[in-house]
C-alpha cells in the first residue's frame, strides 16, 4: 500500500517544503505550517504568525510541459496578493534539462517574485512582461501561465488582496439571437445599446498635469480647452437587432459570415483630435491604444481581427471619422451578457523616445431586452471544465502566435508531398533537381531548425511512451505546433514512403550534414567508402542506441534524457553551438566525420532514425523504380547512393534509405544508366538517336512504360 501512496505524495506541496527554507519564499520567515485540507496551501510563519501562503502551481492549474510531465513551481503569496518568493522545484523538460543550464531557468522563475496578482487579475494576466529563453519558449509560457492563473486562484480562494471567488448574483444570461427588429440611433443610444465617452482637450490636459511626471504638463495638447479630444462610441453589433440597425442588412450578413460560431463583434466609432486606432497597428499589427477588459481577462485586437466600416446605416446618427469593427474570438472567453469596458490609452511624448500614458474607460452592459435567462452551472474553484478550457486556450494562443511559421511548414510539406508523388517528373532534369534539393535542405536547416527550433528528437518518442503509460493527454503535445505537425506528417509518410521523408528532407541536422559534405566535396575532400560488410554491421549500432534509451526511459525518464545527449540536435540546432565545450566538440566531431562519410551520424548513430525505421516496414508502396539489371550487373546506383542503402545485389534497404531520389535521377540518365544508354544506341542504329518522348515520361520499351495499344 505504501508503494502505491508514495508516487502521489512525491509530487505534493508537502513533499517539496522540507527541501525549501521558509526565508526563501518569504523574507524573515522561520517555519512552515501544515498544509490545509480545504485549499492546498501551507502557511509561512514568522514568530508563529502567518505572513504568507505557500502553494504548488500544479495543484491549481495544469502545468504539463513539453516532456508530458508537470512542471512543479512552489510560490508564496502574501495577504496583499503579491508573490513574495518563487522556486522551480521539479521538472522533466528535455530541452531545459541538458540543453539550457538549469540555473538560467531557476533565475528566470525566481524573477516572478514581486508580481502583483491584483494587477494581473484586473488586466487579464497581461500587466507584466514575459521573458523568453531561446529554445524553451513553450516551457516558459507554461511556467508564466501557471504562476499567474494559479496565483489568482489561490488569492481568490483565500480572499487575499481583496480578490474573491467569481460568483454570479443571478442566473447566467445569454443573448436572444431571435430578436432582430430594426430601430434607430436615438433608441440605441438612449437604452445603452450604444455607449459614449467624450473627452475635451481641457480634461485631458488637466489629467496629464496631475501626473507625477512634471514633463507631461509641459507639453499640453494643442487647441482650446473645450475642443473635442475624442468622442468615442461603441456597440456590440454581433447582437442581431443592434447589428442590423447600425450596419444595415447586407453589411450585417457580411459580418455573420466573417464570424465563427461563438465569436462576437464590437463596433467602435471615433472623432476628434485623438485617434483610438493610432498608427502602431500598421507597423506591428496590434491596436495598442484600446483593449477590452472583462473580469480577469483582457483582450487586445490585431489587424486580422479588424474591419473598416464605410458608413452607418442609420439616418439620425452623427458623422464619424473612424468606424471600425473588431472581432472578439472564442479563445478570450468573452461573455456578451456580462459587463465589460473598453479601455482607451492616451499617450503623450515627453522626450525624443519617451512617452507617458493615461487610461480612460468606456463601460458597457447589454440592455436586458436583448438577454434570455439561462440556468447557471455549479461552479467551484477547482472546476475541471474551466481548467481544460484554460489549457486549450493556452495552446490555441501559441498556435495563433506562430501562424506564419505554421504556414511556412505546411507549404514545405505540400511541396515535398508533390515531389514524392511526381518523383519521375521531378527527377527528369538532374541539374534542376540537384539545386531544388539543395534549396530545400537549406530551408529545412535555417527555417525549421535554427529559426523555429522545431528539430525532432528521440526524446519526443520517449515522452509519448511515458504519457501513454501515465494517462495520455493532447495538451502537452499541442504546445509546440511545428513539432506536432511534423509528427503528424511523419505518421502519414511512414505508410507511403518510410522514414526517408523526414530523415532525408526535413531533419535540420541531417540537412546540415549533407550540406557540409557538399561543401567538402567542392573543395575536393576525399570521400571514404566503407567495405560493405563493415558498413552493414555498423547499421545495428543506432538500433542498439535507441533500444537502450527506450529501455532506460521505462526505468528513469530523467536519466534517459541525459543519455539522449547522444543526439547532437540540441547543441547544433536548438542552441546553435552556444553551449559548454564538451557538447560542442561532440557535435563538431560528428560533422567532421560527415565531411568524409556523407551523413555519418544518420547512417550509424541516430536513435531517432532507428525508431522511425522500425515502423517504416509497414509502408504500403515501393515508389523507387528499378530495372532488372540493377545490381546484376549494374552497380551505378549502389556506388553513388549517398548513404550506401543499396545492396550489391540491387535491393534498396528501406530502413536505411533517406529518399534522396538520386537513384531516380540515375534511372533516367542518358549519361550514366546502362539501360538507357543501350536503348539509345539501339535507336541510333535504326534512326534518330534522340528519345522523342515528353520530358519526364519513360522512354519507349522502358520497363515501366505503359503499353501502347495497337490499332
Amino acid at each position: 500500500m505504501m508503494a502505491l501512496i508514495a508516487p502521489a505524495y512525491a509530487d505534493s506541496l508537502g513533499s517539496f517544503l522540507p527541501d525549501l527554507s521558509p526565508a526563501e519564499l518569504a523574507p524573515g520567515a522561520d517555519a512552515f505550517g501544515p498544509v490545509r485540507e480545504d485549499v492546498k496551501v501551507a502557511p509561512i510563519l514568522k514568530g508563529g504568525e502567518t505572513i504568507a501562503w505557500a502553494f504548488l502551481t500544479s495543484d491549481f492549474v495544469g502545468t504539463t510541459g513539453y516532456s508530458g510531465k508537470p512542471i512543479h513551481v512552489v510560490a508564496a503569496i502574501d495577504n496583499d496578493a503579491v508573490l513574495t518568493g518563487v522556486k522551480l522545484v521539479k521538472h522533466s523538460e528535455p530541452i531545459v534539462l541538458i540543453g539550457i543550464p538549469n540555473s538560467k531557468m531557476v533565475k528566470l522563475t525566481e524573477g516572478y517574485t514581486g508580481l502583483d496578482l491584483k494587477a494581473e487579475a484586473s488586466s487579464g494576466g497581461e500587466s507584466h512582461d514575459l521573458d523568453i529563453i531561446s529554445g524553451a519558449t513553450v516551457t516558459i509560457m507554461i511556467i508564466d501561465d501557471s504562476l499567474v492563473r494559479g496565483g489568482i486562484k489561490v488569492a481568490r480562494a483565500l480572499g487575499l488582496g481583496g480578490l474573491a471567488p467569481v460568483t454570479r448574483d443571478g442566473p447566467r444570461r445569454e443573448v436572444d439571437m431571435a430578436k432582430t427588429e430594426i430601430s434607430d440611433w436615438n433608441l440605441l443610444s438612449g437604452d445603452g445599446s450604444v455607449r459614449r465617452m467624450t473627452l475635451d482637450i481641457g480634461q485631458v490636459n488637466k489629467a496629464f498635469e496631475e501626473m507625477d511626471d512634471p514633463r507631461a504638463a509641459k507639453r499640453p495638447e494643442a487647441g482650446e480647452p473645450g475642443d473635442t479630444y475624442i468622442d468615442m462610441h461603441m456597440a456590440l453589433v454581433s447582437v442581431p437587432s443592434i447589428g442590423k440597425t447600425l450596419l444595415g442588412e447586407a453589411e450585417y450578413n457580411n459580418l455573420t459570415e466573417w464570424l465563427e460560431p461563438g465569436e462576437h463583434a464590437l463596433l467602435v466609432l471615433g472623432r476628434g483630435a485623438y485617434s483610438f486606432k493610432g498608427s502602431g497597428y500598421v507597423r506591428g499589427g496590434i491596436f495598442d491604444r484600446i483593449q477590452l477588459i472583462q473580469g480577469d481577462n483582457s483582450v487586445r485586437f490585431f489587424d486580422k481581427q479588424q474591419r473598416r466600416l464605410g458608413a452607418l446605416a442609420t439616418d439620425d446618427s452623427p458623422s464619424f471619422v473612424e468606424l471600425d469593427i473588431f472581432k472578439i474570438g472564442t479563445e478570450t472567453e468573452f461573455d456578451p451578457a456580462e459587463p465589460f469596458r473598453l479601455q482607451l490609452l492616451a499617450q503623450r511624448s515627453v522626450g525624443a523616445l519617451e512617452r507617458v500614458f493615461l487610461t480612460f474607460d468606456l463601460g458597457y452592459k447589454l440592455p436586458e431586452r436583448f438577454l434570455l435567462p439561462k440556468a447557471a452551472p455549479a461552479k467551484v474553484v477547482d472546476d475541471a471544465t474551466a481548467e481544460a478550457a484554460a489549457k486549450t486556450a493556452l495552446w490555441q494562443r501559441i498556435w495563433k502566435d506562430r501562424t506564419v511559421e505554421i504556414a511556412g511548414l505546411v507549404v514545405m510539406l505540400v511541396v515535398l508531398t508533390a515531389t514524392f508523388f511526381f518523383q519521375f517528373q521531378a527527377t527528369a532534369n538532374a541539374r534542376v533537381f540537384y539545386w531544388f534539393r539543395i534549396g530545400y535542405l537549406t530551408l529545412s536547416l535555417v527555417f525549421i531548425g535554427w529559426y523555429a527550433n522545431a528539430q525532432l528528437s528521440v526524446v519526443n518518442l520517449m515522452a509519448l511512451a511515458g504519457s501513454l503509460r501515465g494517462g495520455f493527454t493532447w495538451d502537452a503535445f499541442l504546445m509546440d505546433p511545428l513539432v506536432f505537425i511534423q509528427w503528424f506528417a511523419i505518421a502519414a509518410a511512414l505508410l507511403f514512403w518510410g522514414r526517408g521523408a523526414y530523415c532525408g528532407w526535413l531533419c535540420p541536422f541531417g540537412a546540415l550534414q549533407e550540406l557540409t559534405n557538399k561543401i567538402a566535396r567542392y573543395f575536393k575532400v576525399p570521400q571514404i567508402t566503407l567495405p560493405w560488410g563493415l558498413h552493414e554491421r555498423l547499421w545495428a549500432l543506432k538500433y542498439m542506441i535507441f533500444l537502450g534509451l527506450f529501455g532506460l526511459s521505462m526505468v528513469s525518464m530523467p536519466m534517459a534524457e541525459t543519455y539522449a545527449e547522444v543526439e547532437p540536435f540540441k547543441t547544433a540546432i536548438i542552441l546553435k553551438f552556444v553551449r559548454d565545450w564538451p557538447f560542442v566538440i561532440f557535435a563538431l566531431s560528428l560533422l567532421f566525420a560527415g565531411l568524409f562519410i556523407e551523413r555519418f551520424y544518420c547512417r550509424y548513430m541516430c536513435p531517432l532514425g532507428a525508431a522511425l525505421a522500425i515502423p517504416a516496414r509497414i509502408r504500403m508502396f515501393d515508389w523507387l523504380r528499378r530495372y532488372k539489371e540493377c545490381g546484376s550487373p549494374c552497380q551505378t546506383c549502389a556506388n553513388e547512393c549517398p548513404v550506401q542503402a543499396i545492396h550489391p545485389t540491387g535491393e534498396i534497404n528501406p530502413n536505411e534509405c533517406v529518399d534522396c531520389l538520386h537513384c531516380q535521377v540515375l534511372y533516367q540518365s542518358d549519361a550514366k544508366c546502362p539501360v538507357v544508354i543501350r536503348q539509345l544506341k539501339r535507336r541510333s542504329k535504326v534512326g534518330s538517336a534522340e528519345l522523342n518522348v515528353p520530358k519526364g515520361n519513360p522512354p519507349t520499351n522502358h520497363p515501366n512504360a505503359k503499353p501502347t495499344p495497337v490499332s
